[in-house]
Order: C-alpha cells, then sequence, then structure tokens
C-alpha cells in the first residue's frame, strides 16, 4: 500500500485475475478519443470502479474502465478515461493506472490528450507531438515515499522517447497525416484559461494547453518508461477564438477528428521497436 493510502497491491491482484495477458504498453485515451477501444482484439473491459482504490471516471467524455487485449499485434492496456487533479483526487489515484500498468508489465505509454491551441497555427483538429511539457498544476504525483521501482529524482530533460517520436513522425508522413512537434502545458483547471494566461503560455514556450498528461508522464519516467504523447487540438484557446470554449464542443471535435490520431496510433504499434 502507497503512504498516501492506496491499496496497489490489492488492485493489481483484481487485474491480475482480469486480463488475459500481460500488456506491453499503456495506451490512455482522452476526452473524447475513446474510439480506438472498437479496434481491440478480444476486448476485455475492467470497470475503474472494480478495481480498489480506483472511482469511478467523474468527466464527460472518459467511459472509465481499462480495456485490455491486443492492437495491431501488440498487447496493450487501454485506459479509457483518466483522473485528474482537478477533481480532488491524491497524487496516488491520479498516478495509480501508469503504476499499475508498469508493475503488470508495460514498458513503454502513449498518452493523448484533448488540448487546447495556444499556438496560432494550431486549429481545431490539428496534432501535437508531444517534445516536452511545463508542469503548471504546482503538484507532482511523486510526492510522499518513494516506491519500488521508481527514482526519487527522475531526469526529465527528454521526457518523451525520440525514437518513438521518430516513428510518429514517419507513420503520420505516409499517411498524408498533418502533424507538428511542441510543448504541452499541463493546468490544474478545471476553468479554462484566461486570454492573459493564454499570452503568457504562449510567451513561456507552449503550444498547447491541457488538464492532464503531465502528471501521468512524470510517473512514468520515474519507472523508466518510454513515452509517446500527443495532443488533439479540439478549440482555439481563450483569446485566439471570438467563440466561448466549451467541453461539449471539445466532445465532438475529438471524436470527428480522432481518426486521424487513431491512425498514427495503430501504424505505431504495427511497427513498434522489437518485433510482433
Amino acid at each position: 500500500m502507497r503512504g498516501d493510502g492506496f491499496p496497489l497491491d490489492d488492485a493489481l491482484r483484481v487485474l491480475r485475475e482480469r486480463l488475459p495477458e500481460p500488456p506491453e504498453i499503456l495506451l490512455v485515451l482522452g476526452s473524447g478519443l475513446g474510439g480506438l477501444v472498437e479496434v481491440v482484439e478480444g476486448a476485455v473491459p475492467v470497470p475503474f470502479g472494480e478495481v480498489p482504490g480506483l472511482p469511478r471516471a467523474g468527466v464527460a467524455g472518459h467511459e472509465g474502465r481499462f480495456v485490455a487485449g491486443r492492437v495491431e499485434g501488440r498487447a496493450v492496456l487501454v485506459q479509457q478515461g483518466r483522473f485528474h487533479f482537478y477533481e480532488d483526487h491524491p497524487e496516488g489515484v491520479v498516478g495509480a493506472p501508469v503504476r499499475l500498468a508498469a508493475r503488470l508489465g508495460a514498458t513503454a505509454a502513449i498518452f493523448t490528450n484533448a488540448a487546447g491551441g495556444v499556438s496560432p497555427e494550431l486549429g481545431p483538429g490539428s496534432i501535437l507531438l508531444l517534445d516536452d511539457h511545463l508542469n503548471l498544476l504546482w503538484r507532482n504525483p511523486l510526492l510522499g515515499p518513494v516506491l519500488e521501482g521508481e527514482e526519487r529524482f527522475p531526469d526529465m530533460s527528454a521526457p518523451y522517447d525520440p525514437a518513438l517520436q521518430a516513428l510518429a513522425l514517419e507513420v503520420a508522413r505516409e499517411r498524408g497525416i498533418p502533424m507538428t512537434r511542441g510543448t504541452y502545458a499541463g493546468v490544474l483547471g478545471p476553468s479554462y484559461e484566461t486570454p492573459a494566461e493564454v499570452r503568457a503560455l504562449g510567451a513561456a514556450g507552449a503550444h498547447a494547453v491541457g488538464m492532464s498528461t503531465v502528471p501521468e508522464v512524470t510517473v512514468a519516467r520515474a519507472l523508466g518508461l518510454k513515452v509517446l504523447a500527443f495532443s488533439l487540438i479540439t478549440n482555439r484557446a481563450a483569446g485566439l477564438s471570438p467563440e466561448p470554449l466549451d467541453h461539449q464542443e471539445v466532445l465532438e471535435i475529438g471524436k470527428a477528428a480522432g481518426g486521424r490520431l487513431q491512425a498514427v496510433i495503430q501504424g505505431v504499434l504495427a511497427r513498434w521497436p522489437g518485433g510482433g
């Protein structure tokens, strides 16, 4: 059990009993991006609420379950929905899915999120390959005792794996899917940013902004997992569009444009380093 009370061992026991095989890769799906579960072969769903310590998902567009199976021949654990600090979840819950996947056998993680475009050239439907991130949530999921298998001070100079990035760019280019690289700013939320905050984020080097991913990537790197991450731009950030921001619109854009991101991810999995 974690120092914050998360029952890691109990959760692992339930998942080991339910999953068909150990996963190689954790695949985390953001708001409106759940379509990838439809191509999981031999899919075995496990709702969050049936895993000790995990609450049910509380955000629209987040199904709130794990789905285990295979995609393009790779054993995956799909996390359909996630836990956010703005829901007042403790660090142990926010980081739990990554810790569970690693202890089940995963050596890599692919994260997706719905984000607002800070750079003017990133309009709705654009795909951003994460090169780096800014942690502006003012919280870190590594607080507390160091858990077995984790580093106390993980190196974050290259949080996203260069070889996997190169593979994603190659797949996107071959399939004619536009994709740019940039920096994601993780903010606490749940309110959207003000125009002044968006200008400050742009000045700090952010290309997109959202309310997730950074804590999970931090845990993944502390565990030594290779990480690949994408933002699907679902709206222009405040001050860059005359339209008010709306979560329902985020979900609709995610569903409409998510197929292109899904195609990239499937292409990456089909050519995953190490063979079938």
